[in-house]
């Protein structure tokens, strides 16, 4: 039985390396977002490598996140939470002295198989390590402290793109993993799974990460008219129908399709696919409009996003809570239908906005928006399932609202017209971003029709979430299982 108590200089140690380590891969997917322009001005690229920017690291993450917390299970928590510290750290040094957006990009996509490895298994070891009775605090401090990083990610990444220079938004990850590490060496006991049955779904991974990279690329170079976009489609295509071949036949998938068998699972599941790409979309395009049209500058664009993680991380514990009364459908409801209100409300913030009448009341909706639906998203995806698939369910579902990200940020400006160099024409840049946030209003609304009519209150004695205070706006929290 685990018996390190939160209280002891072990505890309290062991909740510091979790905390540091997730908040390395928790920063990066915030801060990097504010950096673009500048990214792009530096090294004089257009759209499609501020696109790959923040989708190399999306399609590896996503990819390989279930096998990451495989391989803690089967060869140590401790172990590979470290080795997915130091890559990402090396990644996030190569980030920060690229050259040229080729291998900027080749870099985030290393970044993300860091992220694969240390995200799973940062809260794992809590779970793995800590008394029982002590649990359940440990895993809210660590959501709790999680979310703040979030919050402040935005303003730290606008911080440093002033100051610094955009490179140290990622060469900060580097001191940050020097400090991690050796605690983790130190303090943190080692833990592992259930005797490991049969080999890892590595067949299974790489083809997913494939299917996504091509599908990725096809869409990402369509705006540019690039012969190679249809066949490379055609080919994601094919991978992606490889992969459920492959899944439904191997004897331990990385991705068993009888976890799909529970209606409600693969409902919950449509919304988050529904609502991340509204939200991945939204993120990736508002820091651009911000800087673009409205004139911020990448601190203040920074700052301007606190108030929709703040809220998450102030009220999420008391959604939850309702959630538990009122059941699920009425809060995976709402919660898209007032994120949708948000997006509405974004067409106001055009040049020279003002943040208090343009800019704070679309946020402030959308983080009320948020708040009333992500934790009883995590909820419900956790009460579809047998306890002993809690982890594997968690997965899945961070693992949807990654890809969801992904395709949003390569589809948005093909579907809505964003040429190569809009970011550089500020009028055409704000078209589009209207018609973007009109798209990702649609695709919440039918993420809240998907939920008023496909989710169902869960048995009583279902299982409840422990991270419950949170600021993600990237994914859902992660929880692992028992």
């Amino acid at each position: 039985m685990p018996d390190v108590r939160l209280a002891s200089p072990q505890g309290r140690w062991l909740l510091f390396t979790t905390v540091l380590g997730s908040a390395m891969a928790m920063l990066d997917s915030t801060v990097v977002n504010v950096a673009l322009p500048r990214i792009g001005r530096d090294l004089d690229t257009g759209l499609a490598a501020l696109q790959w920017t923040v989708n190399a690291y999306l399609v590896t993450l996503a990819g390989l996140i279930l096998l990451g917390g495989s391989l803690g299970d089967r060869y140590g928590r401790r172990r590979v939470f470290v080795l997915g510290v130091v890559w990402f750290a090396l990644a996030s040094l190569l980030c920060g002295l690229a050259p040229t957006p080729g291998v900027l990009i080749a870099a985030r996509a290393l970044q993300g198989v860091g992220g694969a490895l240390l995200t799973p298994g940062s809260l794992a070891l809590i779970q793995a390590s800590f008394h029982p009775d002590d649990r359940g605090r440990a895993v809210g401090l660590w959501s709790g402290f999680g979310g703040i990083g979030a919050a402040v990610g935005p303003f730290l990444g606008g911080w440093l793109v002033d100051g610094p220079g955009w490179r140290w938004v990622f060469l900060l990850n580097v001191p940050l993993a020097a400090l991690c590490v050796p605690v983790a060496l130190r303090h943190v006991p080692e833990s592992a799974g259930a005797p490991a049955r049969g080999r890892f779904d590595v067949l299974g991974a790489t083809l997913g990460a494939l299917a996504l990279a091509l599908l990725t690329y096809a869409l990402i170079e369509a705006p540019s008219g690039s012969p190679a976009a249809l066949p490379v489609a055609a080919a994601g295509l094919a991978v992606a129908v490889a992969f459920g071949y492959v899944e439904c036949r191997r004897p331990h998938p990385m991705l068993p399709p009888d976890i799909f068998a529970s209606r409600r699972f693969t409902a919950v599941n449509l919304v988050t696919l529904c609502v991340y790409a509204a939200f991945g979309g939204f993120f990736f395009l508002v820091a651009l409009q911000l800087q673009v049209v409205a004139g911020y500058s990448p601190l203040a664009a920074g700052t301007a996003l606190l108030p929709t993680t703040a809220l998450m991380l102030l009220f999420s514990s008391r959604s939850g809570a309702l959630a538990d009364r009122t059941g699920p459908r009425l809060p995976l409801t709402v919660g898209p239908l007032l994120c949708a209100a948000a997006m509405l409300l974004m067409p106001r913030v055009g040049e020279g906005a003002d943040y208090v009448t343009d800019v704070l009341p679309a946020l402030l909706v959308l983080g009320a928006g948020m708040v009333v639906l992500v934790a009883p998203l995590t909820a419900t995806v956790l009460a579809s399932v047998d306890t002993a698939r809690a982890g594997l369910a968690s997965g899945v579902n961070n693992a949807a609202a990654r890809v969801a990200g992904l395709v949003a940020v390569a589809a948005l400006p093909l579907v809505t017209g964003m040429g190569p160099e809009a970011y550089r024409v500020p009028a055409a840049f704000d078209a589009a971003f209207d018609r973007a946030m009109l798209l990702c209003a649609g695709t919440l609304v039918l993420g809240a029709v998907l939920a008023f009519a496909l989710v169902r209150r869960p048995a009583p004695d279902c299982r409840r979430p422990e991270c419950r205070t949170h600021g993600h706006v990237t994914a859902p929290p992660l929880e692992g299982g028992r």
